[in-house]
């Protein structure tokens, strides 16, 4: 989970691979370690692209104990019996701890097995120790091999065909707690379980005025303690890199109560379980509950999560984290040679790169060192700048109430006037980008002016002053509680100048989607007319659609692709027991694929329509025969996902009947719009944390343009075009892009931009649902790795 970039050669050169480009091979997939969700999707994605590229895989059921004991723990894996696992959480081919396979005659076993069935390629899913496990395997397998031949147990020829062991990882774990990934398979899902709860109890707590204690995984990493804490908005977090004050009960205690007085009903404390004090004594939820009760007299209960944080369906970043580093494990293994150290294929950004595995694996090790030796800073350190950058910022925002500043602090703060709002159709992490703002603003000094109903609220002065306290409870908020509508600056410029003046704004944040984007370039284009807009402007992305060129993700698009994936689960298990049906469901995005190329994904769609890739009748002829080809050979429902202007002729309702029609004698078909369901919901702790982070580095990039720009006599003079800029993520950085540049990368017809990355996973959708399509590679190649402060984790 730490920040990492190449140092030293990159191979990147993606080239595209065809179906049957690595004939005759043998693949084995394993889960090892405890289970996390996501890994079926891991599995599915391995055994199908293994398949696609013309090789034998096996799945080799109870991790390393089913490779030691053969048998039939290792059978062949067929492109049905992985259909319909992608929405189940745990692993489907088990996972075991396995004494036999830490001594050689237990790894001896397990060779003769994977040789026996001509196996020399292994994807291993799990965590550190079953990477290491793995690696130690391969070191071995040279004499592992030559012992057999020597026993007579395999040929001379066998000795020669299977003289080297390829491996390449994939990280599985909850904990989120290995070096050289953003996020590892199931930490996600695990944070929605963590979320849900703390939602859910919050209602309750507020009912009764009850302090809560929740007791989340997590005994060797804080991550998920930390990043829930910062999407939930707890008031006090324990977790074992960050050790409290030696009198942390009465800190925690007066925290505690100066929140009552000033009128919050309820209090959230969250627990790692191996959170740890100064001297190294374990914390635990009862100690932190005694605390609790017996100073503040306060009705406290405590709430351990448990496996439960193992549990249930996998979130869709997880399943398309899951698919698109299975995918990149197969063709690393695919293109190893005898010399190719063995890697970890992982997630950078939005990258996917292959590291080298022991080397991830050595600083993982290193953390725990460092804990045991309780060399706290060193373990933070080792997390990575991303961790410590996200504890800063708890630690920053769930302050009760801004700082009191000695007189020196006061001559460095900076004593401006911000304004945020919001522009365009509302988006879950709206109200999380707006407190984080509004909080980082007043914690350096300045004024944070809330504008009512986007430009709108420019227009007719409902411009009003944001507190410390007015933006409590937002984060876990979906919507826009400041109002956004899509109106445009353009034929009422002078009124938005005439209240940027009356106001003295210096600095304006937008938080919206293409209109946000395009209200900020029509202001900046009247720079020269108006000198009330030469002030540093900044527009964070957030739609739904994720349609806003200079970013890959929007705020909004995960929580909806969320809504949109559970609401197709949901679709297919209804027609559990319904013989051959296809469901035709139609997603929002305007023009943009996004949301139906990764529900896709997410999914297990069979086909997903979409604009940027145009089709006509033959195209809807020839995937009904290959629904029929595949229902003929056990598969029994199908998805079918088309974005709501893939076609202005080829509508949905049409698309349902030309199914219905043309399928007929082999299947039933129906039909789905899901409309605005895909806007509501509580945010996900992605795009809750997403936002927090955005906002605060649109916070530091307000306050430093505007110093830069600031006049002798006080003015603002912000006119160049770097002063108005999208903050966007582009694969592995935050990228400040001004939006007069990006003109050039949109298409304003359609409200598109002109490239989007998302594209290349088109192939992957299809050849994952059986269609012939030739994959473009997407792993970079790192050859060593260090840190850096630009990671996109969570």
């Amino acid at each position: 989970m730490s920040d990492f970039v190449p140092d030293g050669p990159i191979e990147n050169v993606p080239r595209s691979v065809k179906s049957g480009a690595y004939a005759g091979r043998g693949i084995a997939v394993f889960t090892s370690g405890g289970d996390s969700q996501g890994m079926n999707a891991a599995v599915r994605a391995v055994v199908r692209f293994g398949i696609y590229l013309g090789a034998k895989v096996y799945f080799i059921k109870e991790g390393y104990q089913g490779m030691v004991d053969g048998g039939e723990n290792i059978v062949e894996a067929t492109w049905s019996s992985v259909s319909g696992n992608l929405h189940k959480g745990g692993t489907i081919i088990g996972s075991a701890r396995c004494k036999d396979f830490r001594v050689r005659e237990g790894r001896l076993k397990a060779a003769r097995n994977l040789i026996n069935r001509g196996i020399t390629n292994l994807v291993v899913i799990g965590g550190d120790g079953s990477l290491t496990g793995a690696n130690l395997f391969r070191q071995e397998w040279s004499s592992l091999v030559d012992e057999l031949a020597e026993k007579g147990v395999i040929t001379a020829e066998e000795k020669s065909k299977y003289c080297n062991l390829y491996i390449v990882g994939m990280v599985g774990s909850i904990d989120n707690d290995f070096c050289g990934t953003d996020m590892t398979i199931g930490t996600d899902s695990a944070l929605h379980r963590i979320i849900e709860s703390i939602d859910a109890i919050a209602a309750t707590a507020y009912s009764h005025q009850r302090t809560f204690i929740m007791e989340v995984m997590g005994r060797h990493c804080g991550y998920l303690a930390l990043a829930a804490s910062l999407a939930s908005e707890a008031d006090y977090v324990f977790i074992p890199e960050w050790l409290p004050e030696a009198d942390w009960p009465s800190r925690m205690c007066k925290k505690l109560s100066s929140e009552r007085e000033a009128g919050q009903r309820i209090n959230i404390i969250i627990v790692s379980e191996g959170a740890v004090d100064r001297d190294g004594n374990t914390i635990t939820s009862e100690m932190v509950k005694d605390v609790v009760v017996k100073n503040l007299h306060q009705d406290a209960r405590i709430t351990v999560l448990g496996h439960v944080q193992r549990g249930g369906r996998p979130s869709a970043f997880d399943r398309v984290l899951a698919c698109r580093m299975g995918a990149e494990a197969v063709l690393a293994l695919m293109e190893a040679e005898a010399e190719t150290e063995p890697c970890v294929v992982s997630l950078d950004g939005n990258q996917a790169v292959r590291l080298p595995l022991m080397e991830c694996v050595i600083k993982t090790q290193a953390v725990s060192k460092a804990m045991s030796e309780q060399n706290w800073d060193v373990a933070v350190q080792l997390r990575g700048r991303s961790f410590a950058r996200n504890l800063e910022t708890y630690k920053m925002l769930t302050r009760l109430k801004p700082p009191k500043l000695s007189p020196e602090m006061t001559q460095q703060m900076s004593g401006y006037t911000l304004a945020v709002m919001c522009v365009g159709a509302p988006a879950c992490g709206m109200n999380a980008a707006v407190r984080s703002f509004t909080r980082n603003c007043i914690y350096r000094g300045d004024i944070v002016l809330g504008v009512e109903d986007g430009i709108e609220g420019l227009i007719k002065d409902n411009v009003k002053e944001l507190q410390w306290s007015s933006v409590t409870g937002w984060v876990g908020q979906g919507g826009a509680f400041l109002g956004t509508k899509r109106t445009l600056p353009e034929g009422n410029y002078e009124k938005i100048a005439e209240t940027i003046n009356k106001h003295k704004i210096n600095g304006l944040l937008v938080i919206g989607g293409f209109e946000a984007y395009n209200a900020v370039l029509q202001l900046a284009q009247q720079k020269k007319t108006y000198k009330e807009f030469c002030i540093p402007m900044l527009v964070i992305p957030s739609t739904i659609s994720n349609n806003v060129p200079g970013t890959e993700f929007s705020l909004g698009a995960d929580t909806a692709l969320n809504e949109i994936t559970e609401i197709c689960d949901r679709i297919r298990q209804s027609a559990q027991g319904t013989k051959r049906r296809v469901f035709i469901v139609e997603t929002m995005g305007g023009y943009c694929g996004y949301l139906a190329t990764m529900a896709g994904l997410a999914g297990g769609a069979d086909q997903a329509y979409i604009f940027e890739e145009t089709f006509g009748a033959k195209d809807l002829l020839r995937d009904i025969e290959h629904m029929i080809s595949k229902m003929n050979d056990g598969v029994q429902r199908g998805l079918v996902l088309r974005n709501e202007k893939a076609n202005g002729n080829y509508n949905s309702d049409f698309m349902y009947r030309f199914f219905s029609e043309e399928g007929k004698n082999y299947f039933s078909a129906r039909m789905n719009v899901l409309g605005h369901m895909q806007q509501g919901g509580s945010p996900s702790p992605f795009d809750r944390n997403m936002g927090t982070k955005m906002a605060a580095k649109a916070a530091e990039w307000l306050i430093t343009k505007i110093c830069e720009c600031a006049q002798a006599d006080g003015s603002i003079n912000a006119s160049s075009p770097d002063t108005a800029v999208l903050l966007g993520i582009i694969k592995r950085n935050y990228c400040f892009s001004p939006v007069e540049d990006l003109q050039n990368d949109t298409d304003f017809v359609h409200r598109l931009p002109k490239q989007q990355w998302w594209l290349k996973l088109r192939s992957l959708l299809r050849i994952l649902a059986k269609h012939d399509s030739a994959y473009v590679e997407e792993g970079l190649n790192v050859q060593t790795i260090e840190e850096t402060g630009q990671s996109l984790t969570m």
